[in-house]
């Protein structure tokens, strides 16, 4: 595995490659790695000829009160991970190579209306510095794929609109969420959660799955179906960002002639922000 931490020796091999006409794969991530990047490697592999993967944790993302600080690096167990799962370039730029000096002056890139529902409503700017860290890192390293988790299904969006208007020339593919074996979405912030949080933890993911069951056995009250979830939630311990049935394309309120629908949460179990999401087509037939 090639491993660079400088930009422009990671450009040089990507260019020999493409030279090759091979297909180029990329796996953005912020490190920790776990069984869903794998996952989502795994698919890169598959379908491409040459597969890269990124470790950045990008400041721009997190708010002054997050966990910039405390987010997990396990740069040397990563390494070991990707190379054994038969990645073929890592990319590791520092904030430096990335935003210049000053990173709170670089130039943003924003996505309306979609940066600023859920997750972008709860985490301001949250967006902005997603969108701006994969603008940057799809132009280094210019992929004909680029594969991102279904977890993170606002942020998937996102970075499809943001390829979609700015014209660039690569496809964006979600992969879907890997889980633990009660159903908890793995995530590099499970980590945080302490033995008592882990044993409740799958309760957002059983919550969304009975709001789902609702849905699909003809039930169209959604603003009731939401409320109902949270309540669940905060008998469970959770205290909910947003719990919402949208449009899967949208993000907007889901209305009754809606066929493709996303229930997406957001909640703290102590100290640990989770996110979720399920996401069902309705037949229409059964809204007729």
């Amino acid at each position: 595995m090639h491993d660079f931490s400088r930009i422009d020796q990671a450009r040089d091999i990507l260019d020999r490659q493409r030279m090759r006409g091979r297909r180029i794969g990329f796996v953005p991530t912020m490190g920790n790695i776990h069984a869903g990047h794998l996952k989502l490697l795994e698919r890169c592999r598959a379908e491409c000829d040459f597969s890269v993967a990124s470790i950045f944790v990008n400041p721009l993302q997190f708010g002054p009160a997050e966990d910039l600080a405390d987010y997990p690096r396990t740069l040397e167990r990563d390494r070991e991970l990707l190379a054994a799962a038969g990645c073929d370039l890592l990319l590791r730029p520092t904030v430096e190579d990335v935003y210049g000096e000053n990173p709170q002056n670089s130039t943003r890139v924003h996505v309306p209306d979609l940066s600023e529902r859920l997750c972008g409503a709860a985490r301001p700017g949250h967006f902005d510095g997603v969108a701006t860290v994969v603008t940057r890192l799809l132009n280094y390293v210019r992929p004909d794929i680029a594969y991102l988790g279904l977890k993170d299904y606002q942020q998937y969006l996102i970075v499809r609109k943001l390829v979609a208007d700015l014209g660039m020339d690569l496809r964006i593919e979600g992969v879907e969420t890997v889980r633990e074996a009660d159903g908890l979405a793995l995530s590099s912030r499970n980590a945080y959660l302490s033995a008592a949080e882990r044993r409740a933890a799958p309760e957002l993911h059983r919550t969304l799955h009975a709001m789902a069951c609702r849905i699909t056995g003809g039930e169209r009250d959604y603003a009731g179906i939401a409320a109902n979830g949270r309540e669940d939630l905060e008998a469970a311990g959770f205290r909910p960002d947003y719990i919402e049935i949208c449009h899967a394309g949208t993000l907007r309120p889901a209305a009754a002639e809606d066929t493709e629908l996303v229930i997406l949460a957001a909640a703290f179990l102590g100290r640990t922000r989770l996110i979720d999401n399920l996401r069902l087509a309705i037949d229409p037939a059964a809204l007729a």
